[in-house]
């Protein structure tokens, strides 16, 4: 059975953005428009996750978090344009599971959702998570990594970078995006973790195809390269 998503957004262009996205991936979609009805529909259809603005008109996102968290562990992703530390905080002591700043891509969302409900022990109906390039299976699932023929034993972190910078071949990331897309935003390390992570990342890559690299863009941050 598909599940339920609430959003709770009084700017209807981002919601019926989320919706479109949302049910293309196969997710059942709620809207509420501001925070008295989210609660209302949150106690209504029993959602298994809760996309949730911080600045509603009325009750804001603090508030239905709150009153959320009273009655229910469902998970919540708090929506914002803020992205000051203190504002991360108080989502998590609110209660909240993940925090995206606006504006956000579409894609970041979907990886969100699916991580959160994952941790949560509700798996999204989707198709495996597997990426193959020339002598190179990145499969999420089984968090196995084969490289040219042999399995390399690798730490999930290590796995999830690779994985999130293979997903979309070309695209430059920051460290700071690579930290608050993959480590997520309780995680309050320094960029050179990202470093240390890619750098073993090559030990493992280095030489093994002339058709994908994990490079560096000076100044600027790592991609996976597809030539």
């Amino acid at each position: 059975m598909a599940k339920t998503v609430l959003i709770v957004e009084d700017d209807r262009n981002i919601a019926d953005l989320l919706r479109l996205y949302l049910e293309k991936e196969g997710y059942t979609v709620v809207i509420a428009p501001d925070g008295m009805r989210g609660v209302e529909q949150f106690r209504t259809v029993h959602p298994s996750l809760v996309l949730l603005d911080v600045m509603l008109p009325g009750l804001d996102g603090w508030g239905v978090c709150r009153a959320i968290r009273a009655e229910s562990q469902t998970p919540i992703i708090m929506l914002t344009a803020k992205s000051e530390t203190e504002d991360k905080v108080n989502g998590l002591k609110q209660g909240a599971d993940d925090y995206i700043t606006k504006p956000f891509e579409m894609k970041e969302v979907l990886a969100r959702i699916e991580a959160v409900l994952r941790r949560s022990g509700i798996e999204p109906e989707k198709s495996r998570r597997r990426l193959e390039f020339d002598k190179l299976i990145i499969d999420m699932d089984a968090f196995e990594l084969t490289v040219d023929g042999k399995k390399v034993p690798t730490p999930p972190k290590e796995m999830e970078l690779l994985y999130h910078l293979a997903s979309t071949p070309n695209r430059v990331y920051t460290r700071n995006q690579l930290l608050d897309e993959v480590w997520g935003f309780d995680y309050f390390g320094d960029t050179r973790t990202v470093d240390v992570h890619i750098k073993r990342l090559r030990e493992k890559l280095e030489g093994v195809s002339d058709q994908w690299d994990l490079k560096t863009v000076w100044s600027v941050g790592y991609k996976f390269e597809v030539k």
